[in-house]
């Protein structure tokens, strides 16, 4: 079951300079794509990001920040 968890996509923000944010849902697989992007010298300033929804193509040189959903969200009562 923690496998299924970890396969399936998590939401994703990603700023950019000027103030606008894209949300994506994303695999495991496409956000550490992304980040090795963004951490590396060596890439090229655009990077191909396959969200949940579509292929969406990033300029690595605007982005300012990259925040993911770290766990499930939950509504309701926790034991109620």
């Amino acid at each position: 079951m923690a496998e299924k968890a970890a396969e399936r996509p998590r939401r994703v923000d990603v700023g950019f300079a000027g103030g606008q944010t894209l949300t994506m849902r994303l695999t495991e697989d496409a956000f550490s794509g992304l980040r090795d992007a963004l951490a590396s010298d060596r890439s090229n300033r655009w990077h191909e990001v396959e969200s949940e929804e579509d292929v969406v193509t990033i300029d690595l040189s605007q982005v300012i920040y990259v925040r993911r959903d770290q766990g499930e969200q939950r509504v309701g009562f926790h034991g109620a």
